[in-house]
């Protein structure tokens, strides 16, 4: 079941300079490994050693955030939309 992974700029290096990959998966963890046999190198940006997703990654499915539902197991459909959102830190401290 294809769904569309919107990819971050900062990982488009690993998918050809696209911002959007048609992947066939049925969970995130599958859209995991599925995106590393197509695009190879992305799954180190994405899991750490023990195959959780990082913690400054956020992945949405069809805006959901996945720590909401069922994490990495989370079910996908044909047609879903996948965000990987990397966390952004930093910002104007203000009062100093």
């Amino acid at each position: 079941m294809p769904v569309t992974v919107h990819v971050p700029t900062p990982l488009r290096k690993l998918t050809g300079n696209q911002a959007d990959v048609q992947i066939e998966a049925g969970s995130v963890s599958e859209l995991v490994d599925s995106l590393e046999a197509s695009h190879a190198g992305i799954k180190e940006k994405l899991v750490d050693e023990e195959g959780e997703i990082r913690r400054y990654v956020n992945i949405y499915v069809n805006e959901e955030d996945i720590r909401f539902l069922d994490g990495k197991e989370t079910i996908l459909a044909d047609g879903d939309s996948v965000s990987i959102v990397p966390a952004i830190a930093g910002g104007l401290r203000t009062g100093v």
